[in-house]
């Protein structure tokens, strides 16, 4: 059975550089920084990568030494569970059921017979949608 969690993340946009996002990330993990995502993707002339810490308050403390330049917290959801045929459609149709509308979603299958995803949504509709994903 699969479940979502609700989980911080924070965002930041880079020079869209080779090897800028390794760098940011040897760094966080040399500080012992444990990510339960991450994300990266073009915008624009740059990057944005969006990072989902176990730990905020360490993330941050660190992420402040390394001076990333971070936007505030937001919240979105981390889901997790047994990878079958359609895993992933049934929270987006629980969502669509709600009316609640899906920002971004990435899904992969991690192996073992397990598959992870993180999705969001508008902050507005993050607690909505925690109720209705049973976060």
């Amino acid at each position: 059975m699969a479940r979502a969690q609700k989980v911080s993340y924070f965002a930041m946009q880079v020079p869209n550089r080779v090897g800028e996002a390794g760098r940011i990330l040897a760094g966080l993990a040399k500080a012992g920084i444990n990510l339960l995502a991450f994300t990266g993707f073009p915008s624009g002339r740059h990057s944005q990568m969006d990072f989902i810490p176990a730990n905020a308050t360490s993330f941050l403390a660190v992420a402040r030494g390394m001076k990333l330049r971070l936007r505030d917290k937001k919240t979105g959801f981390l889901i997790r569970g047994k990878d079958q045929r359609g895993a992933i459609a049934r929270f987006m149709s629980k969502l669509a059921m709600a009316k609640i509308n899906v920002t971004a979603v990435d899904a992969v299958c991690a192996g073992a017979g397990r598959f992870g995803a993180i999705l969001w949504v508008k902050q507005k509709d993050v607690a909505r949608a925690a109720r209705v994903l049973g976060a």
